[in-house]
């Protein structure tokens, strides 16, 4: 296990190399790589496996039956994936979840993360924070999807990350392909918008990072 960054992951922070070790013992996991491109998790396929990201990316993504696709969320290394649909009472998972790049990542059954967890209490803690959390965003991205305008919904995205970094210079998630489709709008669009609110001096495009420039021109675009 040492050769693992266990320790980098949300499921174990807090935790020692020894504390990771004695938790482990006895608690049954098996490790995955995936390619690009490679299903990790099948859409409506029975959620078993919970996963804790070693390396690569992946993304949860949503077809519909008029033929377009919303990516919903991306994961990277240290995450946890899968954890809602295997503690649902669905028990499926409801998106596919695909490797963006050659992933490798550590599967525990649902059992087996309930013996982990009760092992030591700073990761059932850790487990319950990420859960909540990720309730969190998919709130957050809800109210994203309800602005109309493409300004608009990258001025919501772009406060939100702000507010919870602190930084002025944010992250977009991958391309601009990519950022794009999480808001449900077309690549050329939102980089015609964004190269507006640089013209304007509200914030600095330089992709993959944008510097948030004026916040309150920002917060005024959304009402």
């Amino acid at each position: 296990m040492h050769t693992y960054p266990l320790h980098q992951t949300i499921l174990f922070r807090g935790l020692s190399a020894i504390d990771i070790e004695n938790a482990m013992q006895n608690v049954s996991y098996t490790i995955r790589q995936y390619e690009k491109g490679q299903t990790v998790f099948g859409l409506m396929e029975e959620a078993r496996q919970i996963g804790l990201m070693l390396e690569g990316k992946v993304q949860a993504q949503k077809y519909f039956s008029n033929g377009s696709q919303i990516n919903v969320s991306f994961r990277k290394q240290g995450d946890i994936i899968g954890a809602a649909a295997a503690f649902s009472s669905d028990k499926h998972y409801p998106c596919e979840v695909v490797a963006l790049e050659p992933t490798k990542i550590l599967m525990f059954y649902k059992s087996d993360l309930l013996l982990l967890m009760q092992k030591d209490v700073r990761i059932l803690n850790n487990f319950a924070t990420e859960l909540a959390s990720t309730t969190y965003l998919l709130q957050q991205r809800l109210e994203l999807l309800s602005y109309s305008g493409i300004a608009q919904k990258a001025a919501f995205y772009l406060l939100i990350h702000q507010r919870h970094t602190g930084q002025k210079k944010i992250r977009i998630p991958g391309s601009v392909s990519n950022w794009a489709l999480i808001m449900n709008v077309s690549r050329s669009s939102l980089h015609r918008e964004l190269k507006k609110l640089e013209d304007k001096k509200i914030l600095r495009y330089q992709p993959p990072i944008i510097e948030i420039v004026d916040a309150q021109a920002l917060q005024e675009l959304l009402g």
